[in-house]
């Protein structure tokens, strides 16, 4: 430590402790750090934003949860809770989680569940780390024709629930908005659809899973990050257990993985801003500069990394003049990840995120080429970002201008979707007959949203007429906005 060196010897690489004390070149480029922050925020990663976004989707999860009746809880999970993308940016990833059924880790006593939730124990003694078999241990006195539909025998006369069947329940399941969504075909663990002929979702079937002994485990670790209080909160959020198995088991259309949906979204809403940003641009390299072919590297292999990141190490130490470092370990984490094929998961550390991955020897070679030449570069290196090279081209007065308003559209966009949510809940509570349409014609809130959306748009159209575009088409301004 005395160089101001890094300590990696935590499971996968992950950084665990700089000191900057001992020698004052260990952060570099603080200006172009700092300064870079600065133009994230305007782009729409700073905290205020962020922080919109994340209340605006889970308004719109408790007036969805509302609109199921009890039947069912929905959560909005990935990039769009944690409030890191744009309204079109990326697709919308939920889950519905059934309420008439509780699953059980081994030890758990059953007698603390409701008589009318039907119980599953899990069974991992066979299954990789972090996935499990349910075996049906008691009916409820309500039992959803998913999970009746989805039930096989084990072979020797129980009740298993197949993970495979209830992906393909999810499918005939009626959960969509409106006659103008569209169902696709399934795409691993989740049904996508899509809304409007432009907004994209993928929705997970999800049961409740109670396991105090892994979330005992997780909150017992040493760490610098989360505090006390926060990590409390993420034990009380509980866990889930979706439906997919692992690749190439033997189990595998009836084998469930544990996931901590709720509890991830919190500890990313508690990641320092400096930590956000960084998890950002993580997620540009991959998506703009690494480009897997078939997911060998993932959104949530780099939110790992930068969980890990965050635990083992002081938090004074992240802060807007340091984020180029940050950045630097970041991808170092990733290249150890991508060259050893391991990456402990941060809430079951013995669950390997990289083993599954199918990444081919040449892949595998050509992707470590491409981050040590980013990593030669330095700062430089976010120029390979188009979304960042774009607004470091761009003239500081017109960015902010646009950037100002391609926000408040999204928020507009965003409060819209959830009014809409409500007057649905209206409609079922009061079973009007009357069109939907009509009813938004008639909504003061809704009509002006929709009147603010427009004033925006061909103030937009407008300016980009002026300066020589051609635009044609204001409906194709708004998508871009919102993209």
């Amino acid at each position: 430590m005395a160089d101001g060196g890094i300590i990696r010897d935590v499971p996968g690489g992950i950084p665990r402790q700089v000191n900057v004390s001992c020698s004052p070149t260990v952060f570099q480029f603080e200006q172009l750090s700092a300064e870079t922050c600065i133009l994230m925020n305007v782009l729409g990663y700073g905290p205020h934003i962020r922080q919109a976004r994340i209340d605006a989707f889970k308004a719109h999860d408790r007036h969805m949860t509302a609109l199921a009746r009890g039947n069912s809880t929905w959560v909005t999970t990935g990039s769009k809770a944690e409030g890191l993308t744009n309204y079109r940016e990326s697709d919308t990833d939920s889950m519905c989680v059934t309420n008439h059924v509780m699953c059980l880790e081994e030890g758990v006593d059953s007698s603390i569940v409701p008589g009318e939730k039907s119980i599953f124990r899990s069974c991992s003694r066979i299954s990789y780390h972090g996935h499990c078999r349910l075996l049906l241990e008691r009916y409820g006195t309500r039992i959803p024709t998913i999970i009746n539909n989805a039930l096989c025998d084990d072979g020797y006369g129980s009740g298993l629930l197949s993970s495979d069947l209830y992906v393909n329940q999810m499918l005939n399941v009626k959960y969509m908005y409106n006659e103008r969504t569209v169902g696709h075909e399934r795409a691993g663990p989740s049904a996508p659809f899509t809304s409007n002929g432009i907004d994209h979702a993928d929705l997970v079937g999800a049961l409740h899973f109670k396991c105090p002994s892994i979330l005992t485990r997780w909150a017992a670790r040493h760490r610098n990050w989360p505090s006390s209080d926060v990590v409390q909160e993420v034990v009380s959020l509980g866990a889930f257990v979706s439906p997919v198995g692992v690749k190439g088991s033997d189990y595998e259309p009836v084998e469930w993985r544990m996931c901590f949906n709720t509890g991830e979204n919190m500890l990313v809403n508690n990641l320092h801003d400096t930590q956000v940003k960084l998890y950002v641009l993580l997620k540009m390299v991959k998506n703009d500069v690494l480009k897997p072919c078939k997911k060998e590297v993932t959104s949530f292999i780099v939110k790992n990394i930068v969980l890990w990141i965050a635990e083992n190490n002081p938090q004074s130490l992240f802060n807007e003049r340091s984020l180029f470092h940050w950045l630097h370990e970041g991808l170092y984490a990733l290249r150890v990840a991508i060259d050893t094929k391991e990456l402990p998961y941060y809430m079951i550390p013995e669950r390997n995120l990289m083993a599954a991955c199918a990444l081919e020897h040449e892949q595998k070679l050509s992707l470590i080429a491409t981050i040590d030449e980013m990593m030669k570069d330095g700062p430089r290196l976010i120029l390979r970002l188009p979304k960042i090279r774009q607004a470091i081209i761009a003239h500081p007065e017109p960015l902010r201008w646009y950037s100002g308003r391609r926000i408040e559209v999204e928020m507009l966009r965003l409060i819209a979707s959830n009014r809409m949510v409500e007057i649905l809940q209206l409609i079922a509570k009061n079973r009007i007959d009357e069109e939907t349409d009509g009813i938004l014609k008639q909504d003061v809130i809704m009509q002006a949203n929709l009147r603010r959306q427009k004033e925006i748009v061909m103030e937009v159209g407008l300016r980009m007429i002026m300066e020589g575009s051609r635009v044609n088409d204001m409906g194709d301004v708004l998508n871009s906005m919102l993209m």
